[in-house]
C-alpha cells in the first residue's frame, strides 16, 4: 500500500518550501490516525464532515502525523466508491492555502481516503484488520482512531458494540468516537441510550457533538467573558441585566426531514441543546482555567441545576400552516390526521439564584418566519434620563450581542454598545476589531453605535470541532451528566405541551404579529389574538359567573378562568374587611392541583393584595421535606411565595420535619403547630380556609378512614394517606370549621361524578369527608367550575 508513502513525499514537499530551519520539527513522527466517517456518503458528510476532515488534514499535514481516511456505508464498494469521490473531489481549498499548495494537499487527501462498506460486524473487523495490515507494512506507530457516526440515532449502540468488539486500537492509542444528535427524545430515552453506550465505549471516548458549540463566536463567549471580566462583573446581575433574548429564526420549512421532524419537534431540535448550551455558557460560573475541560464540564451542571421548572404557562408553540399536509403527504397520513408537532417555540426560563434571579431569559425559534438570523442579546436597564436630545449615543439601549451570523450582518461577531464599554480584544490575534460600518441596525442601533469584534478567518462549526476531536478537547462537546440535566429540564414542559394544539401561522412575513409572545409575571402568552377561531361561539358566551345554592351553602360557577378570577377577587375582599377589623389576615392553604390556578392568579394579577398584612398557613401538608417537588409548603412556594413581598415571620409551614425525621409522633410537631395557631390566630379562628376535594371526597388530609373520635378538640393531627405518600400532617375539622370563611374549590370534568354525588346526600357521610366541613358560625362557599358542574 502506498498510502503513507504519498503523505511522506507530500510532508518532504512541504518542508522544502518552508525552508531547512523547520525541516526536523515537521518530520518527527507523532504517529497515525484513522479516520472513518461511518455514513460517509450522507447528506451531513457531504455537506460539512469531509470538508472539516480536509481542513483537518490540511492544518497538520507536515506536523509529525500521517492519516487515513475512511468513508463508511452500508452500499457495496463498487456503488459505495464513486459516489465518495464524487464529494471529495468537490471539496473547497481552505482560504489560507495557495492555490498550488491547495492542488497538492487535496490530491494527496484524495489518495489517502478510501471507502469501506460497513454493515456487519464481520465488516469492521475486516476495517480492522485492513488498518493493522497497513500499519505493519509502512512500519507506523498507531496514534488513534476517530470514528465519525453521521447515523440516525437508533444505529448508534449497535455500531459502538460493533466499534467496541472489533474496532479497538491497541491500549497506547487512542479511540474518540463523534455522535451527532438527536441523543434521545426525552430524559428517558437519553437515560437508556446513555446506558447502553456507557457498556461500550468510555465516557472519555465519546464525542457528542452539538455544532453550535463550534461556531466561532459561541466558542468565543467564555473568553470575550474572562478578557473583559473587571468590567463586566459589575453589571453581570439581576440590578442590571433587563433580559437576555437567545433566537434562532429560520425561513426553511421542514419539508423532506419530515420523518425526523415530526418526532422531535422545535424545542428538541433547538431549544433543549443549541440554545440551551448558548446560554449555560453566557450565564454559568467563569472557570478559573478555560483549558479545564472538567471545570467547565462542572459549572455548566452546576447552572443547569439552578434552572426554574419550566412548564407549559412558560411557553407558547405555534405551527405554520402547510406543516400538516406535509406530514400527511411524507408520513402518508389521512386528511383527518392533526399533526401536534410545533415548529415555533418561545419559553421564557428564570434561574434560581442570587446573581441572576428575576431576569427573564426569552428562547425563541421557529421554521417559516421571516428571516434567517441567529443571536444571543443581553439588555442591559437604562439608568439614564435624556431631557434633550434622545439620539446621544448615552441614551440609547445598551446591549451586549453574540451573533452568530445571518440577517442583516451576515458575518458571525461580538458587538457592544459605546454606552457600555469598549471590549478588549485578545492578543491571540484570532479575532479583529471592525472599523468599517455599513449602513445597516442591529437590533435598535446603528453599526457606528457598537464597538465590534469579529473573527479574523471564518471558519465552518464542523471545522473546528473536528479539530477539537482530533486534540482530544473535551470542552466543546456534551457530557454524558450535562446531558441528561438539560433533558430533566425541558422534559416536563415537552411532556405537558404534547397534549396542546399549536397556534397556526401562515409563514414568512406574512406572520405579521400572530407569534409575539409577552411575560406576565412568570406566565406567557401570546401577544395577539389568533386570527383563526377553532371552536365555536357556543352556550359558554352567554354567561360568565353564575351564582346559586349547593348543599344548602352558597356557590359560585363559572369556566375555570373566571371562576379563578372570581375566587381571587373574593380573598382581596376578605382581607380588607379582615386588616380592617383586626390588622392582620389568616389565611390557610391546601395542597393538591386544585389551588395552582389560583396561587398563579394571586401571585401575577392581585398587584393591591395586602400580602405585608397576611398570614399564610397550610391546612395539610405531605410528610416529605419542604425542598422536595411533593411537598405542599413547596408548591406554595413556587407558585405564590418566591413572587410577592411578604414578611418572613407571616409564613407559617407545617413542621413535618423535626430532629431528621418525618412526622414522628414523639417530635409532636402537630402540638407546635397547634400552638403557633394559637400564639398567631384569635380564638384559632382562620380568616379564610380554602380546601379542595379529591375525587375519593377527601378533604386537606382528612381521608375516610382516619379516626377523630379522641381528637374533637385537636386543631392538627397526623393522617394516613391511602396514596403515597401515606403519613401527612392536617388541620382537623375541629379548625376547619371555626373559620370565618371556608372556600372549597372543585374544577375538572374528572370531578363531576362526585359533584353529582354529593349533590344528592344531605347532612354528613363518614363515605365522604368533605361533608363534615360545616363552619358552626362562618361561611361556606362552594367553588365549582363548570367542567365540575356540567360535566
Amino acid at each position: 500500500m502506498l498510502w503513507i508513502r504519498w503523505e511522506l513525499l507530500l510532508m518532504a514537499s512541504i518542508c522544502w518550501q518552508r525552508g531547512h530551519t523547520d525541516n526536523h520539527e515537521a518530520t518527527k513522527s507523532l504517529g497515525h490516525v484513522t479516520v472513518v466517517v461511518v455514513g460517509g456518503t450522507g447528506d451531513l458528510a457531504r455537506k460539512y464532515l469531509w470538508q472539516g476532515f480536509f481542513q483537518l488534514y490540511a492544518d497538520q499535514v507536515g506536523k509529525g502525523h500521517t492519516f487515513s481516511f475512511y468513508g463508511g456505508g452500508l452500499s457495496p464498494t463498487e456503488k459505495g466508491t464513486p459516489l465518495l469521490f464524487g464529494i471529495l473531489k468537490e471539496l473547497a481549498c481552505p482560504p489560507e492555502l495557495s492555490v498550488e499548495r491547495c492542488d497538492l494537499v487535496k490530491d494527496q487527501f484524495l489518495h489517502l481516503s478510501k471507502y469501506h462498506q460497513l454493515k456487519t460486524t464481520e465488516d469492521y473487523e475486516k476495517l480492522s484488520q485492513q488498518i493493522k495490515q497497513q500499519l505493519e507494512q509502512e512500519g507506523m506507530v498507531e496514534a488513534g482512531r476517530l470514528f465519525y457516526l453521521s447515523v440516525p440515532a437508533f444505529a448508534y449502540a449497535d455500531i459502538a458494540e460493533k466499534i467496541n468488539n472489533t474496532c479497538r486500537p491497541p491500549s497506547d492509542a487512542w479511540l474518540r468516537v463523534v455522535l451527532e444528535k438527536p441523543f434521545g427524545h426525552d430524559l428517558y430515552s437519553a437515560q437508556a441510550l446513555d446506558k447502553k453506550l456507557s457498556g461500550q465505549l468510555k465516557e472519555e471516548e465519546m464525542y457528542r457533538i452539538d455544532h453550535y458549540l463550534g461556531k466561532q463566536v459561541v466558542s468565543k463567549i467564555l473568553p470575550f467573558r474572562k478578557e473583559n471580566k473587571k468590567l463586566l462583573d459589575p453589571i453581570w446581575n439581576k440590578h442590571h441585566i433587563e433580559r437576555i433574548e437567545i433566537v434562532l429564526k429560520e425561513t426553511l420549512d421542514a419539508k423532506g426531514r419530515i420523518q425526523f421532524y415530526d418526532q422531535y419537534g422545535v424545542i428538541r431540535d433547538v431549544l433543549q441543546n443549541h440554545l440551551t448550551e448558548v446560554m449555560t455558557l453566557m450565564l454559568m460560573n467563569l472557570p478559573a482555567n478555560l483549558s479545564n475541560s472538567k471545570e467547565i464540564l462542572q459549572n455548566k451542571l452546576n447552572f443547569l441545576a439552578s434552572l426554574q421548572h419550566v412548564d407549559n404557562s412558560n411557553a407558547v408553540v405555534g405551527q405554520y400552516q402547510a406543516y400538516n399536509e406535509e406530514v400527511q403527504e411524507e408520513l402518508n397520513k389521512t386528511k383527518d390526521y392533526f399533526s401536534l408537532t410545533p415548529t415555533f417555540a418561545g419559553v421564557v426560563v428564570h434561574v434560581d439564584n442570587a446573581q441572576y434571579e428575576g431576569i427573564p431569559i426569552f428562547m425563541t425559534s421557529g421554521k417559516a418566519l421571516d428571516e434567517r438570523v441567529s443571536y444571543a442579546r443581553v439588555l442591559f436597564k437604562s439608568d439614564v434620563f435624556c431631557v434633550q436630545d434622545p439620539n446621544n449615543v448615552q441614551c440609547k439601549s445598551k446591549q451586549i450581542i453574540f451573533y452568530l451570523g445571518h440577517g442583516t450582518l451576515q458575518y458571525p461577531a461580538i458587538l457592544l454598545s459605546k454606552n457600555l464599554f469598549k471590549p478588549k480584544l485578545a492578543s491571540s490575534g484570532d479575532w479583529k476589531e471592525v472599523t468599517e460600518y455599513k449602513d445597516v441596525n442591529v437590533l435598535g442601533l446603528p453599526l457606528s453605535d457598537y464597538y465590534i469584534q469579529s473573527p479574523v478567518t471564518p471558519r465552518e462549526a464542523y471545522c473546528e470541532l473536528i479539530s477539537h476531536v482530533f486534540f482530544g478537547r473535551k470542552d466543546s462537546f456534551i457530557s454524558a451528566e450535562g446531558l441528561l440535566a438539560s433533558w430533566e429540564f425541558w422534559t416536563p414542559l415537552l411532556e405537558g405541551l404534547s397534549r396542546v394544539f399549536p397556534r397556526v401561522y401562515p409563514g414568512g412575513v406574512a406572520n405579521g404579529n400572530l407569534l409575539n409572545f409577552q411575560l406576565q409575571g412568570h406566565q406567557v402568552a401570546f401577544s395577539h389574538e389568533a386570527v383563526v377561531n377553532v371552536i365555536k361561539p357556543g352556550a359558554e358566551d352567554n354567561f360568565q359567573v353564575m351564582q346559586g345554592k349547593y348543599r344548602s351553602s352558597e356557590m359560585v360557577s363559572a369556566w375555570a378562568q373566571e371562576l379563578v378570577e372570581r375566587l381571587a377577587s373574593d380573598l382581596l375582599l376578605a382581607a380588607e374587611e379582615a386588616i380592617h377589623e383586626e390588622g392582620q389576615f389568616h389565611l390557610a392553604l391546601s395542597g393538591g392541583s386544585s389551588p395552582v390556578a389560583l396561587l398563579r392568579a394571586l401571585a401575577l394579577n392581585l398587584y393591591t393584595f395586602p400580602w405585608r398584612n397576611t398570614h399564610i398557613w397550610q391546612v395539610d401538608e405531605r410528610c416529605v421535606p419542604h425542598t422536595e417537588s411533593g411537598s405542599n409548603f413547596r408548591s406554595i412556594h413556587d407558585l405564590l411565595l418566591q413572587h410577592i413581598r411578604i414578611p418572613y415571620f407571616n409564613i407559617h409551614p407545617m413542621p413535618v420535619h423535626l430532629t431528621q425525621r418525618l412526622c414522628v409522633e414523639e417530635d409532636g410537631g402537630p402540638t407546635l403547630y397547634e400552638k403557633e395557631i394559637k400564639k398567631h390566630v384569635n380564638g384559632s379562628s382562620f380568616h379564610y380556609i380554602l380546601i379542595g376535594v379529591g375525587q375519593d371526597g377527601h378533604t386537606a388530609s382528612l381521608f375516610q378512614d382516619t379516626k377523630l373520635e379522641n381528637d374533637e378538640e385537636r386543631l392538627v393531627i397526623l393522617t394516613e394517606s391511602p396514596i403515597k405518600p401515606h403519613q401527612r400532617m392536617s388541620l382537623t375539622f375541629t379548625a376547619i370549621n371555626r373559620a370565618r370563611r371556608v372556600g372549597v374549590l372543585i374544577m375538572g370534568k374528572s370531578k363531576h361524578e362526585l359533584v353529582s354525588q354529593l349533590s344528592r346526600i344531605k347532612g354528613e357521610s363518614s363515605k365522604y369527608p368533605i361533608t363534615k366541613v360545616q363552619p358552626k358560625s362562618g361561611t361556606l362557599i362552594w367553588y365549582i367550575d363548570y367542567d365540575a358542574l356540567l360535566g
